[in-house]
């Protein structure tokens, strides 16, 4: 009896740590993302953007405290579900520039269509080349759209979502990056291409970015971002008939 009584306390008393140790996980996010933020308001630096220090800090405390996925996932999971009302929303700005839209509708559209073509063409070509997993494969075909749009996708193709969240992350930041670069080299003079370009290669980096340019440019690849993400969620039933 008194065997059991201890197995009982310990079970109780190890829940109560992980309930204890995952409640700390979603404030230290949480602190991390704000101090991030602030950080890179006062050096806005590429390689000081929250997407980039905000996991990677998360991804050595939590390595370096040998706490599992599951334990901080329990408490921070809250943080994965506002990504759907972040999607309702973004129904805001598209409605509220509809003018823009309006008058630009062939150059979004046409942009929007040729950037998913290359995209999901490219990471599939890529991904076949070097003989990735077909979980890998399915995971990189969703890395050109904000990650709202991008899980959802996830889940209907059969994707691994912890993937598809890495892979879009990585290739906001190398976008905003190499944006920089392209539009260096590349000098695009007119607002709407400026935008265009960080919006439908870098997605939410790539809109912060855009919006540091200038008020158009942020406003555009706002509306870029979006659009081939509502398109990428349209072209599922295609996606799914791809051969992998």
């Amino acid at each position: 009896m008194s065997t059991l009584s201890g197995t009982f306390y310990a079970s109780l008393f190890a829940d109560d740590a992980s309930r204890l140790i995952a409640a700390g996980c979603f404030v230290l996010t949480v602190v991390l993302y704000f101090a991030s933020k602030w950080l890179y308001a006062r050096f806005p630096k590429p390689w000081l953007t929250p997407l980039l220090t905000v996991p990677a800090v998360l991804a050595a405390i939590v390595l370096a405290l040998h706490i599992p996925y599951p334990v901080y996932f329990q408490d921070t999971r809250w943080l994965m579900w506002l990504l759907g009302p972040a999607t309702v929303a973004f129904a805001v700005p598209i409605y509220e520039y509809r003018e823009l839209l309006k008058r630009h509708w062939i150059s979004l559209a046409v942009g929007v269509t040729v950037g998913i073509v290359v995209a999901v063409g490219g990471s599939l070509t890529l991904a076949k080349l070097l003989h990735l997993s077909p979980e890998l494969q399915r995971s990189l075909m969703t890395r050109s759209v904000s990650t709202p749009f991008a899980l959802a996708v996830s889940d209907k193709i059969h994707a691994p979502k912890d993937l598809t969240a890495l892979f879009v992350i990585a290739t906001g930041v190398c976008g905003m990056l190499f944006g920089e670069l392209v539009l260096a080299l590349v000098p695009l003079r007119t607002r709407l291409a400026r935008g265009a370009l960080f919006g439908a290669a870098a997605h939410g980096v790539g809109t912060a970015k855009a919006r540091e340019l200038g008020s158009e440019e942020g406003v555009v690849a706002s509306l870029t971002m979006m659009i081939a993400g509502v398109t990428m969620v349209l072209l599922v039933p295609l996606l799914e008939l791809l051969p992998i």
